[in-house]
């Protein structure tokens, strides 16, 4: 949060699987509220609104460039980055290669691995068969579409048609790409914030890591179905992490 005088503090908001920028939409809002916080909110590499840059190598290490590029180019410095679900991946990585760039870390309901690993070495085997099925049926083998918002614990009618809008399919090698990370990563602070335990163990890979956890009580997509939950979780995560360096 932002300690009183001075500019507000960066924050990247980086989506998981299927969705855009567009996904924090109400996050922001209520960020917007309090002023601490100067909001970005990339859309990765094939997806939302770059869908049509969509193709068989759009995997995790483009996703990275992205958030990387991002923080190099705008010369963004003492960012908190915050990455749901599948985005654990990248933005873990995206630290790992900038660190003098990030104050810290926080995985909201979040995938991770260390070094060499992919989210196909961290996933259960039924999910990964799902994925691999479905991109065979549905994607021409390297595609996977958009999981139903229901199953991302979206039980809304609006809600459930306004992702239904917006989601778009993803490359199978986002999953399969393995994370490169030096172990400067681990030095940088983290925080954890869980949703209902839906087959994916979120918590417990929090725990692995030593990352304290928060618990919020919705559905994987959080920042849809509680983003005001989001917000304050995110606030508080944040107020862990100590004073920013510049200040």
């Amino acid at each position: 949060m932002n300690s009183g005088a001075g500019r507000p503090d960066e924050m990247v908001l980086v989506h998981g699987a299927w969705h855009g920028g567009w996904c924090w939409q109400r996050v922001v809002e209520r960020m917007a509220t309090t002023g601490s916080y100067r909001t970005w909110t990339p859309t990765l590499q094939g997806l939302g609104s770059r869908r049509a840059e969509l193709t068989p190598d759009a995997g995790l290490r483009a996703h990275v460039d992205d958030v990387v590029g991002l923080l190099e180019g705008e010369d963004l410095t003492d960012v908190v980055l915050v990455g749901h679900s599948y985005a654990g991946f990248v933005v873990r990585e995206a630290a790992d290669r900038v660190p003098e760039r990030v104050r810290g870390i926080v995985m909201l309901d979040a995938w991770a691995g260390h070094d060499g690993e992919s989210m196909a070495d961290r996933a259960p085997p039924w999910f990964m068969d799902a994925m691999r099925a479905a991109a065979e049926t549905s994607g021409d083998g390297w595609a996977m579409p958009a999981l139903p918002a229901e199953v991302l614990g979206v039980t809304d009618p609006a809600d459930i048609a306004w992702l239904a809008e917006r989601c778009t399919p993803q490359a199978l090698l986002t999953f399969t790409e393995a994370t490169r990370l030096t172990g400067t990563v681990e030095s940088i602070p983290h925080a954890a914030i869980v949703c209902h335990e839906a087959g994916i163990p979120f918590r417990a890979w929090a725990e692995e890591f030593g990352w304290p956890v928060a618990t919020i009580d919705c559905g994987h997509d959080a920042m849809v179905i509680d983003p005001d939950g989001v917000a304050k979780l995110v606030d508080a995560a944040v107020a862990t992490f100590g004073p920013a360096r510049r200040r």
